[in-house]
């Protein structure tokens, strides 16, 4: 059964950091490029951060490029986000998402972790 389970999420202040993890299980975790996206109220789901499937090449979008950093321990099954200089509009439902293209696509998400900072 696969699983990806997110922790981590919770209450900051402007400024302050979080670090969420993601838990994988019930796949090959090293043959998936690993994601976290977030969606805020009324607003569609974005990518946040995007790792390879070895950890050598990192993604991020423009609006935390230099605050957050995504990292994952492919022996542990985990991908992580530390999010530092948080800021409200960072408050948002953050999602682990895993995806492999072959010939077949390969895409599983988590439940979501909420992350809310207050100013």
């Amino acid at each position: 059964q696969v699983q990806l389970v997110e922790s981590g999420g919770g209450l900051a202040q402007a400024g302050g950091s979080l670090r969420l993890s993601c838990a994988a299980s019930g796949f090959t975790f090293s043959w998936y490029v690993m994601s976290w996206y977030r969606q805020a109220p009324g607003k569609e789901r974005e990518l946040v951060a995007r790792i390879s499937d070895t950890g050598g090449s990192t993604n991020y979008a423009d609006s935390v490029k230099g605050r957050f950093t995504i990292s994952r321990d492919n022996a542990k099954n985990t991908v992580y986000l530390q999010m530092n200089s948080l800021k409200p509009e960072d408050t948002a439902m953050y999602y682990c998402n895993g995806r492999r293209a072959t010939m077949m696509v390969y895409e599983y998400w988590g439940q979501g972790t909420q992350v809310t900072v207050s100013s």
